[in-house]
């Protein structure tokens, strides 16, 4: 879902952006670092990139099938119609 090496490089840049005295608390700090933003990251509602390709083409074929259906139904209205008037 999220890349970890991505994490991992965010941890770091907030561990070294922190005072000194903090930092020097060692690896514990950049480790919760780690595990809020993990945790945070779970909380919101994303997906895949993946994940998001394959409904995009699903939503182009759908759209697709609509347009198509939606052109058969103003043919259909159409020979109706005829046949009403005719």
């Amino acid at each position: 879902m999220f890349d970890p090496k991505k994490l991992e490089q965010i941890a770091k840049q907030i561990h070294e952006s922190m005072p000194k005295p903090v930092k020097d608390l060692g690896n514990d700090v950049e480790q919760k670092v780690r595990e809020v933003i993990q945790g945070q990251l779970a909380k919101l509602d994303v997906v895949s990139r993946e994940e998001f390709d394959v409904q995009t083409q699903v939503l182009l074929r759908t759209r697709q099938k609509l347009a198509e259906m939606e052109q058969k139904l103003v043919e259909f209205e159409q020979k109706l119609n005829e046949k009403s008037s005719g």
